[in-house]
């Protein structure tokens, strides 16, 4: 019988492998050995920069009140929208015309809101794409041209100007009897349409503390991002002030460097937590339930009662040439009921995981209706460990 190897012989067996000239021999060794030193699956790492924002770097919502003209014929009408007549003739005096005339009458102007997002650090005289959007009666921008249009911020100031052609994709067309509409015609883009005018005063460089803001508020999540930070930096910087925000110092290291901190920061790496919650949209029957979502032991039945109900009337006429009979409709009604006697019992044990709860309720020839009223009974018995939230 032979003795099993001892750690002294591996030992001389691998010292013997990497003596010179043993290359073939330590190929096969190391192709013997068991993974003993398999590397785990690591879980689902999301760099800071997709789980977080920093402060000040955001948008900014402009909006204005302008007009678009050179319409065929698709714009306002000036009868019923004052504001768009009104609007016009402010123009065209401003222009040195004098259009005071109460015949004035045109279909080829329309009143149009402007949206567009001033985006951070924009400076003067940068370019921003605009949307325009119809406020009266007009069905069409379809070839029109935005009139110069001031774009004002939440604090009143001009903050762009916008002016150009409006690309719409949609488009109607109207005949005799039939009409077609594709898309929304009376909403359009103007692509680089808007001219940055004022530049908002906000300087990274003067900062001498960050704060990142995450976007789904976790504290577990904003005490691993501390944690990563300090262990880049070598040294204390941050800390989570509240589950959404993580002050981070700059460090004498980064001096005057704040954008240099901001990009070894976002290019970190964490695992993000999440609370155990189940949303559910009941006009669509859509169910998403989250990783750690958890039943507790629960018994579920679902039963299947249907009710059918078919209407077969008959017609009864009299017998050929017959003078006193006449044709009656008798009405013939079947009513059926059914109750699906395959839906057992079934036992969902605690702690299972969420494929193990979808595999338990799908055994039971549930459809994702009859799913929403199941997982809520189980929240109202208790024994769902998750948040319900329906939209």
């Amino acid at each position: 019988m032979k003795r099993p190897e001892t750690t002294r012989r591996k030992a001389r067996r691998l010292s013997a492998a990497l003596r010179p000239g043993a290359a073939p021999m330590l190929a096969l060794l190391l192709a013997l050995l068991p993974p003993l030193f398999a590397a785990e699956p690591a879980a689902a790492q999301s760099r800071i920069k997709d789980i977080a924002s920093f402060e000040g770097v955001r948008d900014n919502l402009l909006v204005g009140y302008g007009l678009v003209v050179g319409l065929d014929g698709t714009g306002d009408d000036l009868g019923s929208a004052v504001f768009t007549r009104e609007s016009l003739i402010g123009v065209l005096q401003r222009l040195g015309v004098n259009a005071r005339d109460p015949d004035l009458d045109t279909d080829n102007v329309a009143a149009v809101m402007i949206t567009a997002n001033l985006p951070p650090f924009s400076r003067q005289g940068s370019r921003i794409d605009i949307s325009v959007h119809a406020i009266g009666d007009a069905s069409s921008l379809l070839g029109g041209t935005l009139l110069v249009t001031p774009m004002l911020g939440a604090d009143g100031e001009v903050y762009a100007v916008a002016q150009g052609s409006i690309a719409v994709a949609g488009f109607s067309a109207t005949g005799a009897a039939q009409s077609i509409t594709k898309g929304v015609p009376t909403s359009g883009r103007i692509p680089n349409g808007a001219i940055i005018e004022r530049e908002l005063g906000f300087e990274l460089e003067q900062l001498t503390s960050v704060k990142v803001s995450l976007r789904n508020p976790d504290f577990t999540t904003a005490r691993r991002v501390a944690q990563a930070i300090n262990a880049m930096a070598g040294q204390p910087l941050s800390r989570p002030s509240d589950p959404a925000t993580v002050m981070v110092t700059v460090p004498p290291s980064y001096p005057g460097d704040t954008v240099g901190l901001i990009t070894d920061i976002e290019q970190l790496t964490v695992q993000a937590d999440q609370v155990a919650r189940v949303i559910i949209d009941e006009a669509s029957g859509v169910i998403v339930m989250g990783e750690n979502v958890r039943i507790s032991t629960v018994a579920i039945a679902q039963g299947n009662l249907t009710i059918r109900i078919t209407e077969t009337p008959q017609v009864s006429q009299p017998s050929p040439f017959s003078e006193t009979g006449t044709t009656a409709i008798v009405d013939r009604t079947n009513i059926e009921v059914s109750e699906d006697g395959d839906r057992q019992l079934a036992v969902l044990p605690s702690g299972v995981s969420l494929q193990e709860l979808v595999n338990g309720l799908n055994a039971l020839g549930v459809g994702p209706r009859d799913m929403i009223v199941i997982l809520q009974a189980i929240k109202a018995a208790g024994a769902l460990q998750a948040e319900i939230e329906v939209l």
